[in-house]
């Protein structure tokens, strides 16, 4: 249906004197660029609000009650922390380093989630300038078509209007599409970094739970989900 509607006659010539032919491809990258910026904000609103307070939660229940920890995490799979935890808590008895390596394993794996769409923003701030200068180039052809110079008296002062407003207007629209984008993908990119580090952070706090329970029972190493007690005691 929305596509029924751009490539409607009356809605092309409206975009087509807007910014003649160029703004064709800018209306769509506007609304990629616009599709990926909702989703990608509902998703980092959903981990800034609700995954520290969980993440911290479950650092706190698993040195007493493994498996209501294991319960909370996989209520929250849509957290990619709660994810890359559970990846190493549901080994079946694995040695530290194997410990270790799951979790960097898992964190790794999230972070492809994490850049979603780092590419389309890039290419989109690339293009949509681009777009807008070869609307210009068009639009200054139009204006000079409509020149004679030989004869003045058969200057056509529409298409030389037409074609400085469709110049203007292209370049206004490449620029307005690559600014809103790259505002966001800087945003994204900074909520991504942050991410990151906290990964980086909660994976070691865990680590450092497995390995003082492995130094104090070196014998008898179990899933750490289901029996790590509160006689092990992380510092804060």
């Amino acid at each position: 249906m929305l596509d029924s509607l751009i490539l409607s006659p009356p809605l092309l010539a409206i975009i087509g004197q807007f910014g003649g032919i160029v703004a064709v491809p800018l209306l769509a990258l506007s609304l990629l660029s616009l599709s990926a910026i909702g989703e990608r904000c509902w998703f980092w609103w959903q981990i800034t609000r609700r995954q520290d307070p969980i993440v911290r939660q479950a650092l706190k229940m698993i040195q007493a009650n493994g498996p209501a920890a294991t319960d909370l995490l996989r209520a929250n799979l849509n957290l990619p922390i709660a994810r890359v935890f559970l990846e190493a808590l549901e080994l079946d008895r694995p040695t530290s380093s194997e410990f270790a390596l799951a979790l960097e394993t898992a964190a790794r794996a999230e972070l492809v989630t994490l850049r979603r769409f780092s590419t389309l923003f890039e290419t989109i701030v690339t293009t949509a300038p681009l777009l807008g200068l070869l609307g210009t180039v068009l639009g200054l052809i139009q204006s000079f078509g409509g020149l004679q110079l030989g004869n003045p008296a058969q200057n056509d002062p529409a298409a030389i209007t037409a074609g400085i407003g469709t110049a203007l207007s292209s370049t206004v629209f490449g620029l307005v599409v690559a600014i809103v984008t790259l505002f966001f993908a800087n945003g994204f990119r900074s909520l991504y970094r942050r991410q990151r580090a906290n990964l980086e952070e909660y994976g070691g706090r865990l680590e450092l739970i497995y390995r003082r329970y492995c130094r104090q029972y070196p014998a008898n190493t179990p899933n750490l989900s289901s029996t790590l007690s509160s006689e092990v005691k992380l510092t804060s």
